[in-house]
């Protein structure tokens, strides 16, 4: 009798020893599948953004919609990924692939399922820094979703536009400027929202939008695809069928590095190191990725803030089809695409056709609106500096460490003048915004600046860009 209830003694202790193990494991497969499998990390949160419209940029958008799929074999639910894009691609006249969009020439549809929180004229500046507060009485439209992080959360934020010194381009509205996103993470962080945060930008100049402002002790780690100095390349652009590119270098190097790897092995460092190297030195095109913050966030792995991809079903045939064709690949540089996109629409139109004809007139057009910038800005600078040192002042970059200028609020001023008097300042103009920051930092007084735009954009010198006419507008 004894001898039995030993027997079934063990058995039991067993069978509960083997329960107890197997509830264990369940739980801690939940946790590495919802909480990182780091005691004290809770929610996942991800805000993705392309900055433009028209099909012509097209390559933004398909970024952010890639971006999400990332995310959503990662794990993170729709509730906690928030995408703001202006959602005219997919059904655009133009794209051969009705509500289908690529963001590699051998990709899969990458369009499929993304919410669509902010689109059209609800994807602007100041929504998108609501969403990132968290403080819905800030917005004005959209779907209401914010990022309602706790100080266990995580949070990544991955931007895909046009940029300039000291700001990235929205959808619609004003664009994002640096002071304005660096004082939204600060009271972020002096609001103990987040644990640590991670930030991707894709832009020209996209480095001034961090450097010499973000500390290095708000548990924020960013890195750019171009330094404070340089332009950003798009990628993928050689494709006939779609006339435009389809991604950009900086962009598809850190995603399709996440494609083809299991994220809980590999750090944002290794993956700084990877896109670093394709971006600057595998493209016969170049930019210089940045890092910035606190960079010793670096050695944390990728699944904390992206997700965990198995590399068992990432679809390999994609993946080295894809490096083959990006060693053959055309790199354009940012600010240059719409002429690429034109030029190509132009070459491929029938000759004599209509359409030829249109394309012709938009590709002057195009070529015309740039030498009145120049033409423009080249005598507002003169005007105020004289011939030699005006045109110091439009190439003049401070060392690295300082921002790109001490009063954001003169910067901003002088943005607007210059559209009052000349016309809104399109993806190319955007690049004088270093010339009118070194204004400020020299001194020049609003009124100064405003009879120095007056006269290069008066009657005398006008065209059909400047504030007479109804100006130009490429997002």
């Amino acid at each position: 009798m004894n001898y039995n209830y030993c027997f079934h003694a063990i058995v039991f202790l067993s069978l509960f020893i083997s329960f107890v193990e197997c509830q264990q494991f369940s739980f801690e497969e939940t946790k590495l599948n919802n909480n990182n499998g780091e005691t004290g990390i809770g929610e996942r949160w991800a805000v993705l953004v392309a900055g433009s419209n028209t099909y012509s940029n097209y390559r933004h958008q398909a970024d952010v919609c890639h971006a999400y799929q990332i995310l959503k074999k990662g794990g993170l639910e729709d509730e906690n990924i928030i995408v703001f894009m202006y959602d005219d691609i997919a059904f655009a006249g133009e794209n051969p692939r009705p509500g289908i969009i690529i963001n590699n020439p051998y990709g899969p549809d990458v369009y499929y399922g993304v919410p669509k929180d902010y689109t059209g004229e609800n994807a602007t500046a100041d929504n998108l820094l609501g969403v990132i507060l968290g403080n819905r009485r800030a917005l004005t439209g959209g779907s209401g979703k914010v990022v309602d992080s706790g100080p266990d959360d995580t949070i990544f934020i991955y931007y895909a536009d046009h940029g300039s010194p000291g700001c990235v381009s929205m959808p619609h509205g004003i664009p994002l400027y640096a002071k304005d996103l660096i004082h939204t993470l600060k009271k972020k962080y002096e609001a103990n929202a987040y644990k640590s945060m991670v930030i991707y930008i894709e832009a020209c100049e996209s480095g001034s939008m961090f450097d010499g402002l973000l500390p290095n002790n708000w548990n924020i780690y960013a890195i750019t695809a171009a330094n404070p100095e340089e332009g950003s390349y798009a990628f993928y652009c050689d494709i006939e069928e779609y006339g435009t590119c389809l991604g950009d270098v900086f962009s598809i190097s850190w995603m399709e590095d996440s494609d083809k790897h299991d994220m809980s092995q590999e750090t944002l460092q290794q993956q700084y190191e990877v896109v670093k190297r394709r971006t600057g030195f595998d493209t016969p095109s170049r930019s210089h990725v940045m890092q910035y913050g606190d960079t010793s966030l670096g050695n944390q792995l990728l699944y904390t803030y992206i997700g965990r991809i198995n590399p068992q079903i990432t679809n390999r045939t994609f993946i080295n089809r894809s490096l083959s064709v990006a060693r053959k690949t055309v790199a354009v540089n940012q600010r240059d695409v719409e002429l690429f996109y034109l030029r190509r629409k132009f070459e491929n139109a029938r000759e004599g056709s209509q359409q030829k004809i249109e394309v012709e007139k938009k590709l002057n057009s195009e070529i015309s609106q740039r030498q009145y910038v120049d033409r423009g800005m080249n005598h507002i600078a003169t005007s105020l500096f004289g011939q030699q040192n005006g045109l110091h002042l439009l190439e003049y970059v401070r060392p690295a460490g300082q921002p790109l200028v001490d009063d954001w609020d003169c910067l901003k001023m002088f943005v607007k003048i210059y559209e009052e008097k000349c016309g809104t300042l399109t993806t190319y103009g955007k690049k004088y915004t270093r010339a009118m920051a070194n204004m400020c930092n020299f001194g020049i007084k609003e009124e100064h600046m405003n009879m120095a735009s007056t006269k290069a954009c008066s009657n005398e010198f006008s065209t059909p860009w400047s504030s007479l006419q109804d100006g130009v507008q490429h997002d």
